[in-house]
């Protein structure tokens, strides 16, 4: 009985780890679907822990499967009886399993979640190129993909956007747009209102 409650404990123990892992990334998403992007930048302060909470993931897990298929021994069985108790489908393989997956799914979040937004529309309208700006941002808060395309949608809600492109790694933003429709207030204050911050406008 008690290995049975550890093998639950590291299963959510795993789940957890793996979502906390990701929630810098899943954060974005979570915030374009409840169209509530202020809240987009609100756990990138967790990007630093992501590698130890990556590995405490393996380790919970990877230790959790050592549970379930490591042999039982003669003293470690309470009762004759055990042996053939049907077990609850939450202390089977399979549910370790799906809960393994789960972990993956979530870890692997940052390399996908471009998927969840919609493409960022150039405007390919013809325009006064007299009228063309372009401004290079420089954003605190970005950690992943999600956060790029956050961004890229915010000022693509703008009036006269042209087109932008944005780096998480160098946390920068470059946006095109018509100075006669917006402007580049306009354009950081869209910014700054998905959580993220402009630090320096060029």
């Amino acid at each position: 009985m008690k290995t049975k409650t550890i093998n639950k404990k590291l299963a959510g123990a795993g789940i957890l780890s793996a979502i906390a892992a990701s929630l810098c990334c899943i954060t974005p998403v979570l915030a374009l679907i409840a169209g509530s992007s202020g809240i987009a930048a609100s756990f990138s302060w967790l990007e630093p822990a992501r590698p130890y909470l990556i590995g405490i993931t393996i380790v919970v897990l990877g230790f959790a499967w050592y549970q379930k298929l490591k042999p039982r021994k003669v003293n470690e069985i309470e009762c004759d009886c055990e042996e053939n108790e049907k077990m609850h489908f939450m202390q089977t393989k399979l549910f370790l399993g799906i809960v393994t997956l789960f972990a993956v799914v979530m870890l692997a979040f940052p390399y996908y979640s471009a998927v969840f937004y919609p493409e960022t529309k150039v405007n390919n309208e013809v325009l006064n190129k007299s009228l063309i700006q372009t401004v290079d941002f420089k954003i605190e808060g970005m950690t992943c993909t999600s956060c790029e395309e956050h961004i890229k949608y915010a000022v693509s809600q703008e009036e006269g956007f042209v087109e932008a492109e944005a780096d998480y790694k160098n946390g920068t933003a470059k946006v095109t747009f018509d100075n006669s429709k917006t402007n580049i207030e306009k354009l950081a204050k869209a910014i700054n209102a998905t959580g993220y911050k402009v630090i320096r406008k060029e």
